[in-house]
């Protein structure tokens, strides 16, 4: 906020030494250069928040978060043979979010997995809310999101 402030004050500042040089000199010229050369420096600076903010449009994956990544660890984790579905977003500027199907040798692994698992992924990736479909691999329901070309 302070230097947002900051800038607003240099923007005024400018704008009033710019109208100061034009009736010292005459110069019509100085009020479109002046006003060219904010619109530059507004833009300069707010170019990572609008990057940033078309990729939360779009879904995107933050910036810091490799998604190969996420899909590996998923993938080492005991007894886990398949990791698809996997989406990771950001909710916020500072908030994280995951889903993602893991196909599992044999039942359902518990609690105290997704528990740990999600810990983890908060720890290690900055991933705050996850939600993990569990798979068994019953070949007569397979999941209609496994192959890689499904969104």
């Amino acid at each position: 906020a302070y230097l947002h402030m900051a800038g607003d004050a240099a923007i005024s500042l400018g704008v009033v030494v710019a109208g100061a040089l034009m009736l010292a000199t005459g110069w019509q010229w100085i009020d479109p250069a002046v006003s060219l050369a904010i619109s530059l420096g507004i833009i300069w600076s707010s170019w990572g928040l609008l990057k940033e903010t078309v990729g939360m449009a779009l879904h995107a994956a933050p910036a810091h978060i490799k998604p190969d990544e996420v899909r590996a660890f998923l993938a080492k984790q005991r007894s886990v043979k398949e990791v698809h579905d996997l989406h990771i977003w950001a909710m916020s500027t500072y908030q994280t979010a995951l889903s993602a199907h893991l196909l599992m040798a044999g039942a359902h692994p518990g609690d105290a997995f997704l528990r740990d698992v999600a810990h983890a992924l908060e720890h290690d990736f900055r991933i705050h809310h996850c939600t993990i479909q569990i798979e068994t691999g019953d070949p007569a329901h397979p999941c209609e999101l496994a192959p890689a070309h499904v969104v």
